[in-house]
């Protein structure tokens, strides 16, 4: 996985993963890493959106 991915990215990979896992089209021996890798994507598309919202925040202020 690449240091920046962008919200889309990170969203992208993370819908594949989940799919994998609801379809059982997943290994028990990938399950743990393909945990490892959906927590690291959650994190950066959390991250990306609390940015997100102290952006449009200070802008809002800003603007008032």
């Amino acid at each position: 996985m690449k240091e920046e991915l962008t919200y889309t990215e990170a969203f992208e990979q993370l819908q594949k993963i989940v799919s994998q896992m609801e379809n059982a089209d997943i290994s028990v021996d990938e399950l743990s890493d393909n945990i490892k890798k959906a927590a690291k994507l959650i994190k950066i598309c959390k991250d990306k959106l609390t940015k997100t919202e102290q952006e449009i925040n200070k802008t809002l202020t800003e603007l008032s």
